[in-house]
């Protein structure tokens, strides 16, 4: 099993990794300055995702369960829209079809790298 600072660092690269995805492939996300703030927003959005997102999950288990789980997504939308949108106006993203592609990129990262609970 990975310890929580395992889990913790898995989270920042794989949203490193999913934001220069999404600013490299994904029509409608684009980077105005350095890739420098790829990685300080990757960082960001890995705490983010390691911190905020079960305390959100959490709170909104009623509505998680009367979608069937679809909440979930609701909740990457907007950890990613408040992340980069908000905190980083050097990344740029156009529209809500390219943020549902970043949050997609950033969930696949999180999935590839196992931050989900791991057993032997």
């Amino acid at each position: 099993m990975f310890t929580m600072f395992g889990k913790l660092v898995f989270s920042i690269l794989a949203g490193i990794i999913a934001l220069f995805l999404a600013i490299r492939f994904v029509p409608g996300v684009e980077l105005t300055g350095s890739y420098k703030i790829v990685f300080w927003a990757g960082a960001v959005l890995g705490f983010a995702n390691f911190f905020i997102k079960p305390v959100l999950k959490t709170v909104s288990l009623p509505l998680r369960i009367l979608t069937f789980g679809l909440f979930s997504l609701v909740i990457n939308i907007v950890l990613v829209w408040i992340v980069i949108d908000v905190l980083f106006p050097e990344i740029e993203i156009f529209g809500l079809v390219p943020l549902l592609w970043t949050t997609l990129l950033v969930w696949v990262m999180n999935f590839f790298f196992g931050v989900r609970n791991i057993r032997k």
